[in-house]
């Protein structure tokens, strides 16, 4: 227990290092900022931090695709509070994010190519040859669903928040369903996902590249 504590903490750090802060910090700023300055100040601000992360990125040389969305959403909040005098329009990005990514988990479980394994694939760099055994391919197919599951949840509740709440109540709600839910999300996928690969009785990534015979020892760490 005391090592799968271990590897699920080095699992979140390793998924979640730098990249959330990218989008959870400019909706928590703009609130902050609309407290106390005018609208159009909260949106120059929470663009204006998106641009300073994607700039701190692009200088340390690490992964500038988040705060690149961060730019491209604030901006396309920042249209529309503008032209619609209202700041919950602040939150739009996220919403038709959720409702993409729907779209994507739906068209990758079609054509079987599973959103968790190409996740995986990207991230790591493992062969997607390994990805595709049949002693290996059902665990991911089963993380795409559950992950699909919570999209479908989250855009469910982040449309009827939009339609029937205040901008404090979205900010609220959009921090919880943001890094905490996150966590809880992607705790449950690794620990699923690695028993779900024990119980498959397939090769760990590092025999399948040794081509070692079964018995397996199976994958121990990292899903």
């Amino acid at each position: 227990m005391k090592q799968l504590l271990k590897d699920i903490i080095d699992e979140l750090i390793y998924v979640l290092k730098g990249n959330t802060l990218d989008i959870l910090i400019p909706p928590i700023l703009f609130y902050l900022t609309l407290t106390f300055l005018s609208l159009i100040y909260a949106l120059v601000i929470s663009l204006l931090f998106a641009v300073v992360m994607l700039t701190i990125r692009l200088y340390k040389k690490e992964k500038w695709y988040y705060a690149l969305g961060g730019i491209a959403g604030t901006t396309f909040a920042a249209i529309m509070v503008y032209i619609n005098n209202n700041a919950s329009n602040f939150f739009l990005p996220d919403l038709i994010g959720t409702g993409v990514f729907i779209i994507v988990t739906i068209v990758s479980l079609i054509i079987k190519k599973p959103l968790a394994m190409i996740a995986s694939h990207i991230t790591r760099g493992w062969d997607i040859d390994w990805f595709l055994r049949k002693d290996i391919y059902p665990a991911y197919v089963e993380v795409t669903y559950f992950w699909l599951g919570f999209f479908m949840i989250r855009f469910g509740v982040e449309l009827s928040l939009y339609l029937t709440s205040t901008t404090e109540d979205l900010v609220i709600a959009n921090i919880i369903m943001g890094l905490p839910l996150l966590i809880i999300v992607l705790t449950l996928s690794y620990v699923y996902g690695i028993w779900r690969l024990q119980s498959l009785d397939g090769p760990g990534i590092d025999e399948y590249l040794d081509g070692k015979e079964p018995p397996y020892r199976g994958q121990r760490k990292g899903f």
